[in-house]
């Protein structure tokens, strides 16, 4: 599993090595429609895409246990 740290955010990839720099900044444009901070790294001949989400907001109701 590959992890990016950048500005103390965790990035993760997303599984896939694009061959070109036009179809990972597709899926870019898809994931960041979707909601995520996306960024993208070339390694060699390869380009990757890494993103992250912000967990949403966790509602809990009730009391708590004693």
């Amino acid at each position: 599993m590959r992890v990016k740290i950048v500005e103390r955010k965790k990035f993760m990839w997303d599984g896939i090595e694009y061959a070109t720099e036009a179809e990972a900044k597709e899926a870019m444009l898809k994931y960041k429609s979707d909601g995520f901070e996306v960024i993208m790294e070339k390694e060699g001949d390869k380009f990757f895409v890494y993103t992250r989400r912000v967990a949403a907001q966790v509602v809990v109701e009730g009391t708590p246990p004693a």
